[in-house]
């Protein structure tokens, strides 16, 4: 099928343009935002029914998240994925509007600043991680179709009969990887931890939820990068399926494995 005909421009007020590309963001933060003040709100779900964070404090932490998040994400992108080009094109660092974020850049930005917010505010730091992982799907499922209608991070070649033909990926259909990850690290995560969270009580023993986040989100991409085309500029890094999104994810899963481990510690001094 043909890549839908969406302007990447939503609509212009003056001489500011508003992209699909940044409301996609902006409806996924809102939306995670909300979810996480409705988490905070319900006591019971939390150690000792206290919660980590405020309602104020909880928008604080997510400005400051978000802030990790860009940044990060940006030079993640940057340093991992392109680093020759933008060396040579520096100025094209700022250029965010036409895509290029990397979750791995993202995710090392957003713990920075968790830590650095936690320690100002002496909050928890596993439960204020727990309560972003929970969030994040959200954020995820939205971003990733922010690169959907960008046209970028397409899949590999494919004869499925939902293969679209995108703009800079030649005239071969090719996998919507972008929706794949969207429905895995966004949708079937997001419910994943709302089981978690309201049935498992996970919010309980802290640092439980990141944890199941990170391995959540270690297991999607690693399916996904099955079937994405890696950057043009770096391709595969050995036998044709190996790929720089599968090496920087291990860390991920490693990180989810270390959260759940330090989850069973938390949980003991609290017995």
């Amino acid at each position: 099928m043909p890549f839908p005909d969406i302007d990447p421009v939503a609509f212009t007020i003056g001489p500011l343009a508003i992209r699909w590309y940044a409301l996609g963001y902006i409806v996924g933060i809102s939306l995670a935002w909300a979810y996480g003040r409705s988490l905070l709100a319900t006591k019971t779900l939390w150690p000792a029914q206290a919660p980590p964070l405020t309602a104020s404090q909880w928008l604080d932490f997510l400005f400051w998240g978000v802030v990790g998040i860009v940044v990060g994400g940006r030079l993640g992108y940057v340093v991992f994925y392109n680093l020759p080009y933008y060396a040579a094109n520096p100025a094209e660092i700022f250029m965010t509007w036409r895509g290029g974020m990397s979750f791995h850049g993202g995710l090392i930005g957003v713990c920075l600043v968790i830590w650095i917010f936690c320690r100002l505010n002496r909050a928890p730091i596993l439960s204020a991680l727990d309560l972003l992982g929970a969030v994040a799907p959200l954020g995820l499922m939205f971003g990733r179709i922010a690169n959907f209608i960008n046209g970028e991070l397409f899949g590999r070649p494919t004869d499925l009969p939902w293969g679209v033909i995108f703009p800079l990926g030649g005239p071969e259909p090719r996998h919507p990887s972008q929706l794949y990850e969207a429905a895995l690290e966004g949708i079937v995560l997001l419910l994943a931890l709302r089981v978690a969270t309201h049935i498992g009580k996970t919010l309980r023993r802290p640092g439980l939820t990141g944890g199941l986040f990170a391995l959540g989100y270690a297991a999607a991409r690693l399916v996904v990068e099955t079937v994405r085309e890696p950057d043009a500029q770096i391709g595969y890094l050995f036998g044709g399926w190996l790929t720089l999104g599968m090496v920087y994810t291990v860390p991920v899963a490693a990180v989810g494995v270390w959260l759940i481990w330090l989850s069973r510690a938390a949980t003991a001094r609290h017995e």
